[in-house]
């Protein structure tokens, strides 16, 4: 991952699976056995956009891949230069969109809520899940239709509309050293 003198005062946490990561109909066991990975359409370009001026984390509850397993499904799909750290169900002993999973990012990032952002494509689990543990999210929702903007959540259709809208919402500070 990311060495620790990377110090900046605001983190995105992304889901995996159909945020980061396409997730095949039918595909089984950990993703990075599977044999084809997929990025997202656009995932390399926002996260690449997004790294200078953000810590970027992935927020799984993959239940078959092991954090490793994880990174190395990332890295398959060119993606794992992106993330500075990797929190999934199984090493966490919890899941979103449970409170404690949420606390335990907050806590290891060091970070004040307002300023972690979570993105993904489950509006329960990603979206409210985040909300309810006090942080504001954003919800892919590449299909449109119900679900308009709230006070504690936006929506975009597609990652390439995330730089935009997060650069209204966690302005480019860096922390002091």
């Amino acid at each position: 991952m990311t060495p620790p003198e990377r110090l900046l005062d605001s983190a995105v946490l992304f889901d995996w699976g159909n945020t980061v990561m396409r997730v095949f109909p039918g595909a089984e066991g950990p993703m990075a056995s599977w044999p084809r990975v997929e990025a997202m359409p656009f995932a390399a370009a926002t996260l690449e956009s997004l790294r200078p001026h953000h810590r970027i984390a992935l927020a799984t509850n993959a239940g078959d891949s092991e954090k490793s397993e994880i990174v190395r499904a990332l890295r398959r799909a060119g993606l794992s230069c992106f993330f500075d750290e990797v929190y999934c169900r199984r090493s966490m002993g919890a899941a979103k969109p449970e409170p404690v999973f949420f606390d335990a990012v907050v806590s290891d990032l060091s970070l004040p809520r307002h300023r972690i952002i979570m993105v993904g494509d489950d509006f329960e689990t990603d979206v409210l899940g985040a909300n309810r543990s006090g942080l504001f999210a954003v919800w892919l929702n590449p299909r449109g239709g119900p679900g308009a903007s709230g006070e504690r959540h936006a929506v975009v259709r597609c990652l390439s509309e995330l730089p935009a809208l997060l650069a209204g919402l966690l302005p480019h500070t860096e922390a002091a050293p």
